[in-house]
């Protein structure tokens, strides 16, 4: 495996010294000041590959930009509303400027609203470290009594609701503001922002739509995007839901290996893969991701590498980002399986045997 960091540009607290020095081969980053539609110009791209290839001295870092991610699918194309067709079009000229630049490989993923959701942004574990966190009570006290989504209650348990009752009882502002900016937190670096009103307006638009509808919004986006990546060189990777089950009232449709394996047959092209993240997949009890990467590992262009604790058997349930080696995952087993797909790949004559990889989240 390539083994890469993510950068987020040059207001991230770690530099790329520091990347460097961690051992890095290569840098994972993205246009997040670019507003979700709009072109990535040449010029922009360029300019990040030379902050990526340059220390704080001015020398030469020896880094490149392997891995755009992401390149951001706009809430108008996943709804087929307003300026989507317009969106698409930016979203191939974007493409052809990054193949252009000498990237091949675009991670992205088709979550609807949120691209990911924790209640926690800093849990405190038990050696004094901190971690990310999902806790689902929490979580029903945000649907239900912040956000108060209209039939929030009817999607959780009655021992959920309850219990998720009694927290909000306990929360002063202050802690409704945590809870509340902790659910909605964007990507580090990102321009947009999402309010509670934001929030409601978007799930007004999507209460039409169905798993199954979402779905035929995804694969016509892939009909118009994947045939150009393919002949740009392109390997798109999708990241999965996460966490991947249903939030908010508002589908999830990339989950588990079903959801996969019927996006990548719908759409058969080298250039429609997948991102395989054992973190977002493995908080679900039914999803082995040893088998997984076995049965999709041809099609698995980027990985993230990390491990999470599952706090309950249920399907829709607590958990905590874990230790590599601690977690519900078996990073060794999983690891295993990559290394016997890049000796099936190397040996095909696949030039792009080396799948890179990064850590993702941690304590």
């Amino acid at each position: 495996m390539k083994q890469t960091w993510r950068w987020f540009g040059p207001h991230d607290l770690t530099s790329i010294d520091d990347i460097i020095q961690s051992g890095a081969e290569g840098v994972v980053s993205a246009l997040h000041h670019i507003p979700n539609g709009a072109v990535w110009s040449p010029e922009e791209i360029a300019r990040r590959q030379q902050q990526v290839a340059t220390r704080k001295d001015g020398s030469p870092s020896g880094l490149a930009w392997d891995v755009v991610e992401s390149l951001p699918i706009s809430e108008d194309i996943k709804k087929q509303t307003g300026d989507w067709r317009t969106h698409i079009a930016n979203y191939r000229t974007s493409m052809e400027h990054i193949a252009a630049a000498g990237i091949a490989v675009i991670c992205y993923n088709f979550m609807p609203v949120l691209d990911w959701t924790r209640t926690a942004l800093r849990w405190r574990l038990p050696h004094g470290g901190t971690c990310m966190r999902f806790d689902i009570d929490d979580f029903a006290a945000f649907d239900i009594h912040i956000l108060a989504r209209p039939g929030a209650g009817e999607d959780y348990t009655p021992a959920i609701v309850e219990e998720a009752a009694r927290r909000f009882a306990r929360l002063d502002d202050a802690g409704k503001a945590v809870l509340a900016r902790s659910v909605t937190m964007g990507l580090p670096g990102a321009t947009d922002s999402m309010s509670l009103d934001d929030m409601r307006a978007h799930l007004d638009q999507y209460g039409a739509i169905s798993a199954d509808r979402l779905r035929r919004h995804f694969i016509a986006f892939l009909e118009q995007v994947v045939p150009l990546a393919e002949d740009l060189g392109l390997r798109l990777c999708c990241h999965p839901d996460d966490p991947p089950f249903p939030l908010l009232g508002l589908p999830r449709i990339m989950s588990t290996a079903a959801d996969y394996r019927a996006v990548l047959d719908a759409v058969d092209s080298p250039a429609n893969g997948m991102t395989l993240c054992s973190g977002s997949l493995g908080t679900r009890p039914d999803n082995d991701l040893p088998a997984i990467m076995a049965e999709l590992g041809h099609r698995v262009h980027f990985l993230h590498l990390r491990n999470v604790k599952r706090e309950s058997t249920a399907l829709k349930g607590s958990f905590h980002e874990a230790e590599h080696l601690e977690g519900d995952t078996d990073m060794v087993a999983l690891i295993a399986t990559i290394l016997a797909e890049e000796r099936r790949r190397k040996a095909q004559g696949r030039t792009d045997w080396q799948i890179p990889m990064r850590p993702d989240h941690g304590q």
